[in-house]
């Protein structure tokens, strides 16, 4: 018998999602009381202990305010923008033809809004807002997949997410496919990302597999509905005739686990049972323990060992055969010695492996004694009791070929680990040297740079006395610029005051000449 989702696909994110009930419209079932036999779970199944306020009370008193609610928005934001109310409850052309105009940066907002609405960190508020938008799409009759075909990929995201719960179609790292969207919110589809099969799963005919809207049956709990990546673990109970799962929580808490007569000792015997709500038919769960902590012990630390001998605790609680019992003390005590400290993780471990050996050897030994109503030859419990031995052998021995494998894969990791070492360290050295280069280069580029800032200061010096050299040049030279046009002044006005002279004296001359004409003329009229 496999465990739950090692039929689905095998890239599991390692990522925890929120999750909230997908399908609100599934009657679910009341528990059965079985307080006599097997006390009820102390802490439920994560994804099986949410409880909700009365959705149609909270819808009628949201859907007063919602006209007052929606004027006040419609004053604040812009006519083309939308809320996550308009996306569940306008039709997907108009909504899709409003989105194709807003920038992304709104839309990223929006599917920003509805995560954090879908993480539930807001309490009532968040849980009756989620509810709201839940009941408003439900309720429609237009979303189906030709429809959502011409829906904007943002839209069809919010639509998917408001309908399954789940904030994983909201993440930007995680895209699938239109049709593969559309198929899931139709519920042709599984909604759990790492699963996706087509649904029914495996072409499954069963009542709940025809019936129940999204139900998957490869990885979805027959009772909550509801999955999660839990593997390897005895969290989940697996029928043995319909391979359908339930959460180990869910099976105790509706009464699923209980005493009664297997069918396959054909001996009357009880041990406890797990009857399936698919088919209604029993397992034994004292082999089914066995198998998983044969096969996935080993791998388990110890926090997780303590939380499968809690499981098996629980389960066994209410047991009445010897063995189921013996099973019971033993988680018990290896609880308690493993809280103290008394054991650890692999001493635990092989004590609870040793434990089951014992049980299958008991198993031919009380056969013998008459438990089973009647003696057991000699020769026929011998070979019961060699083949028992053969089997644990053959247990042993591929524990052993485990733990070799493992042994050797940790020598070669702890090989390649000092490969590396070497090679960082090789690299290291390398990198000083060049980190020594360097220093020597920059302090050659220093010397330099001290050097070219002597020669700057030199030629500024240098500059400066040519500067005032020419200063001085030019102030000589102003000076004999003045002192030449003072000459020349100077020489210039005492070649005009010789000229001057010069047209005096002619004057003179020629006044004195003309006075020497008139004076013979005047002599003889003053004589006469």
């Amino acid at each position: 018998m496999l465990l739950p989702h090692q039929q689905s696909q095998s890239s599991t994110p390692q990522a925890s999602f929120s999750l909230v009930s997908a399908d609100t419209r599934i009657p679910q079932e009341e528990p059965t009381s079985n307080a006599g036999q097997v006390q009820e779970s102390p802490t439920e199944s994560a994804s099986s202990r949410e409880t909700w306020p009365n959705v149609e009370a909270m819808l009628a008193k949201k859907m007063e305010n919602d006209n007052a609610e929606h004027s006040v928005v419609h004053r604040l934001c812009n006519a083309d923008k939308i809320s996550l109310r308009d996306i569940a409850r306008e039709r997907v052309d108009i909504i899709s033809e409003k989105m194709h105009r807003l920038p992304d940066e709104f839309l990223e907002e929006l599917k920003t809004e509805l995560r954090v609405i879908l993480d539930g960190n807001g309490g009532s508020q968040h849980r009756e807002e989620i509810f709201l938008l839940q009941k408003l799409v439900q309720s429609r009759t237009d979303l189906t997949d030709k429809t959502l075909l011409i829906a904007n990929r943002a839209q069809l995201e919010i639509l998917v997410a408001i309908n399954t719960g789940i904030q994983a179609f909201l993440h930007p790292n995680i895209t699938l496919p239109q049709n593969t969207l559309i198929e899931i919110f139709v519920y042709k589809r599984c909604r759990n990302i790492a699963c996706q099969n087509q649904l029914p799963a495996d072409d499954c005919t069963c009542e709940l597999c025809s019936k129940r809207n999204g139900f998957c049956n490869l990885c979805m709990c027959v009772i909550c509905n509801k999955f999660d990546f839990e593997v390897n673990t005895c969290r989940w109970i697996g029928c043995d005739l319909c391979s359908h799962w339930t959460h180990t929580d869910c099976a105790i808490r509706d009464g699923q686990i209980c005493m009664g007569s297997s069918g396959k000792s054909g001996t009357g015997q009880s041990e406890m049972l797990f009857r399936c709500q698919a088919c209604h038919r029993t397992s034994e769960l004292l082999g089914w323990v066995k198998d998983v902590f044969q096969h996935c012990a080993p791998a388990w630390d110890m926090e997780a060992l303590t939380r499968e001998l809690d499981y098996v605790s629980r389960i066994f609680r209410g047991s009445e055969d010897l063995r189921g019992r013996k099973l019971f003390r033993n988680c018990e005590d290896l609880k308690e010695k493993m809280k103290s400290g008394v054991v650890d993780s692999s001493m635990a471990c092989r004590t609870i492996l040793g434990f089951f050996q014992e049980l299958e050897l008991d198993s031919p030994r009380s056969m013998e004694n008459g438990e089973g109503g009647r003696l057991v030859a000699p020769q026929e419990a011998c070979s019961r009791i060699a083949d028992v031995v053969q089997e644990a052998i053959r247990k042993m021995e591929i524990v052993a070929d485990e733990k070799k494998r493992r042994f050797k894969k940790a020598r070669m990791d702890v090989e390649a680990f000092e490969h590396e070492v070497e090679d960082k360290t090789r690299e290291a050295a390398e990198l000083k040297l060049e980190k020594q280069r360097k220093k020597l280069q920059i302090e050659e580029l220093e010397k330099i740079v001290r050097l070219k800032l002597a020669e700057a200061d030199m030629f500024q010096l240098k500059a400066n006395e040519a500067k005032r050299e020419a200063d001085r040049l030019q102030m000589i030279a102003l000076a004999k610029s003045e002192k030449s046009e003072e000459d020349f002044a100077s020489s210039y006005l005492k070649q005009r005051l010789k000229e001057a002279e010069a047209e005096k004296q002619y004057l003179l001359e020629k006044i004195k000449l003309q006075e020497s004409f008139r004076s013979p003329s005047s002599g003889g009229a003053d004589q006469s």
